[in-house]
């Protein structure tokens, strides 16, 4: 008797083998759905690197640089919200950010975005703008900013590329400082009335420090672990709210994009795998649990179907990208 539940244990994990690896190879298990977002005629989607999900589970949320690489010079509205079937349902923020960046919705619905650049000194239409954080009700009344308009630091109020933004369950704010080159490579933790708390982490490859590319994206899971896409050193981190350092993911890939759905699946976008960056991964979006640290599901691109720097899922699992170079926002959904 103790053989045969052995050998039926056995059996068992083989099976759950088998079913993760067809997951694992099923990149087709997912196919794109065309042209599923609406935009008003001569609106077209700029490069993209920040998309969300409402808290309905539903709608989407994209913050585009402007129907262009930046937003310097134009009077388009780059927060966008889509409806569950695609179609525009509400834009704001125009004339308000240089470079758009990072995109997260809080508890209560309010909408949070980075502007990752700043002056550069040669367009003047650049000064007095760039290197912060801002909350924005739902309906697009801006709340709060962080940071100091226009200037480039790495003090209490100052910002320098700040690439990413995340809200914990209690109204802790955290930003991820920093996007390459000179730019901070920090997380920075502020109270929810805006109040810093307290900053980690340095350029370096070692436990807590981040590459040159900075910290570019945030998840929290619902043990309220903090995880970082610390993308240039091809690792998630995950951390406590607190900074501690807990461990290093690098399963996932190169994680531009990580995002962490109500049941604790993560979703992480690569779009700069390659030999040389990362060598044995390919770029894609690569789907698992924070519960067992497993890849299950790779979406993977394709010649046709360039890869997403961010990735969102709603609630009935559907799966969103973001592309920056390519210009566009992409809709996934199982076959």
């Amino acid at each position: 008797m103790a053989f045969s539940v052995r050998r039926r244990g056995v059996l068992a994990a083989v099976v759950v083998l088998l079913l993760a690896h067809d997951s694992w190879s099923e990149g087709s298990s997912y196919q794109l759905v065309e042209d599923f977002f609406k935009l008003p005629a001569g609106r077209k989607i700029g490069s993209t690197a920040g998309i969300t999900v409402d808290r309905d589970g539903r709608s989407i949320w994209a913050f585009d640089r402007c129907g262009d690489q930046n937003c310097v010079g134009s009077d388009v509205a780059p927060i966008q919200k889509f409806d569950a079937t695609g179609r525009l349902v509400k834009s704001f923020g125009a004339g308000m950010f240089v470079r758009p960046h990072g995109i997260h919705v809080d508890r209560d619905g309010n909408v949070w975005v980075t502007d990752g650049e700043g002056p550069d000194g040669k367009d003047p239409r650049r000064n007095g703008k760039g290197h912060q954080v801002f909350k924005f009700s739902p309906d697009g009344k801006l709340l709060m900013t962080l940071g100091t308009a226009g200037v480039a630091g790495e003090g209490r109020d100052t910002f320098n590329m700040p690439s990413a933004v995340l809200v914990a369950p209690n109204g802790d704010i955290f930003v991820g400082d920093g996007h390459g080159g000179t730019s901070n490579a920090r997380i920075v933790k502020f109270s929810k009335d805006g109040t810093f708390i307290k900053t980690w982490g340095k350029k370096g490859a070692g436990p807590g420090d981040f590459d040159a590319q900075g910290p570019h994206a945030l998840a929290m899971d619902s043990r309220g672990r903090l995880f970082v896409g610390d993308r240039g050193n091809n690792r998630i981190q995950i951390f406590d709210q607190d900074g501690r350092f807990l461990e290093e993911w690098r399963q996932f890939g190169r994680p531009s994009g990580v995002f962490i759905d109500r049941n604790d699946i993560l979703y992480v976008a690569d779009h700069q795998s390659t030999p040389q960056t990362n060598p044995g991964f390919t770029p894609g979006i690569r789907i698992g649990s924070v519960k067992d640290a497993k890849v299950v599901t790779f979406i993977p691109e394709t010649a046709a179907e360039p890869s997403q720097e961010n990735v969102a899922a709603d609630a009935a699992g559907n799966v969103y990208g973001s592309l920056t170079g390519g210009m566009a926002l992409r809709r996934y959904v199982r076959k």
